[in-house]
């Protein structure tokens, strides 16, 4: 959702709505006393306000949930069933479905989910959107402002960050019932307007009323404000329960747009996921298309009736409602009738998107998981960074496995190999570290500033170690192959095991990193004794060789002593790493 954005689309919309109908009458209207001025302003405002309250809730609840929206989604089984639970309940945090969906997105990049397994949870993230409305239907306008005055309250001086957030929770529905109680009061006047009225009426074609909310919501990028605004007109009398449903229906259409351009310049499966989206969302609007009816009466038959009031005192109060679980009750029969055919889905996501055929076959690397739409959420964010560094650490990991072959063969493919490995390394790291500069911009709890730290410090070490292998060894790599001699048998056996610690050191850094685990770094630090003999045995190998030793062997000894000493380095960079994920070892 580009939240930022959304008041200025949404006030030219409403004006080109709004005044389409009026253009011809608008001198009668003025002559009738009715302010067109003062009904666009009183509009427009209170959406700006329903708009700036939506985003703070959803920016507290990303906060307050923490890390705990990872591991929702990890927990996710085989059971699609489950999975479209774990889509509600992350979508309900998160308050916004397009998030959700990126972060399966990742997952499934990551081969942790399947595409199959993906469409459940998409399908569980539409369900989780509706609790936005849920929200709004309380409409308890009434107290707007004193949860506004509590949650500034508490964002202002509470000591505990937990309570800050719950603050922003409480100043961002403020903010939204009070922007709300500011559009109805603004739309009362068009009670008595004709015009307006007989536009209205349009809204009753079930076509009309689907394409003006799916554009409505494909512009300002925001199902819940055009929820919003149908609960005010439904609650006005403007329209009826059906109507309102396809208005809603089609905001269920309008969301897909903001997922289709976030896959632009993407990978394929984000299309794939957002294809699922736009097929799932589709597939169950045309299905109910034709039964908006009867989907209307189970809604009244199920949602709370005030048969003491009368008039537009009781529509006030039913209508919220009515919308509300109108949306929910859609979105929940359309998961229970689809979940089924999760797999067809998916493979008709495959076809509709295939495999691409590029024609130039040049390797080019880009960032496989990070993702700047998710800064917003920084503990999906965090997450995505670990994994991207992960897939860096890999890079290194084969870095340090090919350089020992490519030493003892001087091996000029290997050493090449070796250096497009560092230059992979360099722009991934340069990636991660423009990417952690931004998520450092926004406000991070305790938790997620200590994460924060780890994943930048394990990133500029791997990049070292990367630079050591390329730049330093490599380097010796070469001047030995321009001596006549070569390292005898019994170093080379001294110094394949070194090196065969180094590259068990390196592995265990970078899975210390990438499962956020204290176990392989405390195995890490616990091969201290084992690389310091094996480092010394090598050293004192080299030293009881220089004795007798002419002008070509003290030259191959010398950069036998680099190779150790270097080796030594990656170890102790290594060890680096495991200390930020064990810090009270010594």
């Amino acid at each position: 959702m580009m939240i930022a954005r959304a008041p200025s689309i949404a006030c030219l919309l409403m004006l080109i709505l709004a005044a389409a109908p009026a253009a011809a009458s608008l001198g009668v209207a003025e002559a009738q006393g009715f302010s067109w001025g003062a009904m666009l302003m009183g509009l427009f405002g209170g959406l700006a306000l329903f708009l700036l309250g939506l985003d703070r809730l959803t920016e507290s609840l990303k906060a307050a949930a923490g890390s705990r929206l990872q591991s929702c989604l990890e927990r996710l089984t085989n059971n699609r069933f489950s999975g479209a639970l774990v889509g509600a309940l992350t979508t309900a945090m998160l308050q916004s479905s397009s998030v959700t969906t990126v972060l399966v997105v990742g997952f499934v990049s990551a081969g942790v989910m399947s595409l199959s397994q993906s469409v459940g949870v998409i399908m569980g993230a539409n369900i989780g959107s509706t609790v936005t409305a849920q929200i709004i239907a309380f409409n308890v306008s009434t107290y707007a402002l004193s949860l506004v005055a509590a949650g500034f309250a508490m964002l202002t001086f509470a000591r505990r960050e937990q309570f800050r957030h719950y603050g922003g929770m409480l100043l961002g529905l403020g903010l939204i019932f009070f922007g709300m109680g500011i559009m109805t009061d603004a739309m009362v006047p068009l009670r008595a307007y004709p015009p307006f009225l007989e536009w209205m009426v349009g809204m009753e074609s079930p076509f009309i009323g689907l394409l003006v909310g799916a554009l409505f919501t494909a512009l300002i990028q925001s199902s819940a404000a055009t929820t919003g605004l149908v609960i005010i007109m439904a609650s006005q009398g403007f329209i009826s329960l059906p109507a309102g449903i396809t208005l809603a229906l089609g905001a269920n259409i309008g969301t897909c747009v903001t997922a289709m351009l976030a896959t632009i310049g993407k990978p394929l499966v984000a299309l794939r996921a957002a294809t699922i989206h736009v097929l799932f969302n589709v597939a169950g609007v045309l299905l109910w298309l034709g039964f908006v009816d009867q989907l209307a009466a189970l809604t009244v038959a199920l949602s709370p009736q005030y048969g003491e009031l009368q008039g537009m005192d009781r529509l006030a109060a039913e209508a919220p409602r009515q919308i509300a679980n109108a949306n929910t009750l859609f979105n929940v029969l359309n998961t229970f009738i689809f979940i089924a055919l999760a797999p067809f889905f998916a493979r008709l996501a495959m076809v509709l998107v295939p495999e691409r055929k590029d024609l130039d076959k040049t390797p080019v690397v880009v960032p496989k998981y990070l993702d700047e739409r998710l800064l917003d959420t920084p503990a999906a964010a965090l997450n995505l960074v670990r994994m991207e560094i992960g897939r860096l650490g890999q890079e290194v990991v084969q870095m340090t496995e090919t350089i020992w072959p490519a030493l003892q063969k001087n091996d000029n493919q290997l050493f090449r190999e070796v250096q497009r490995r560092d230059d992979v390394i360099d722009l991934l790291h340069t990636e991660i570290i423009n990417y952690l500069s931004m998520l450092g911009k926004k406000e991070l709890t305790e938790d997620q500033a200590h994460d924060y730290y780890l994943l930048s410090q394990a990133a500029d070490t791997l990049e070292r170690i990367g630079d050591v292998i390329e730049s330093e060894l490599v380097e010796t790599g070469f001047k030995i192959a321009q001596l006549p001699l070569r390292p005898g048998a019994q170093i080379r056996d001294l110094l394949g095991r070194l090196h065969a610690y180094v590259y068990t050191a390196v592995e265990l850094a970078v899975r210390a990193v990438n499962d956020n685990d204290s176990a392989p770094a405390q195995e890490l630090l616990g091969m201290r004794r084992e690389v310091n003999e094996a480092v010394e045995g090598a050293f004192r190998r080299q030293v009881a060789s220089m004795a007798a030793s002419d002008t070509e062997r003290l030259k191959l000894l010398q950069l036998e002593f680099e190779i150790t000493d270097k080796f030594k380095q990656i170890f102790s960079l290594a060890k680096r790493i495991a200390r930020l994920y064990q810090p009270y070892s010594d």
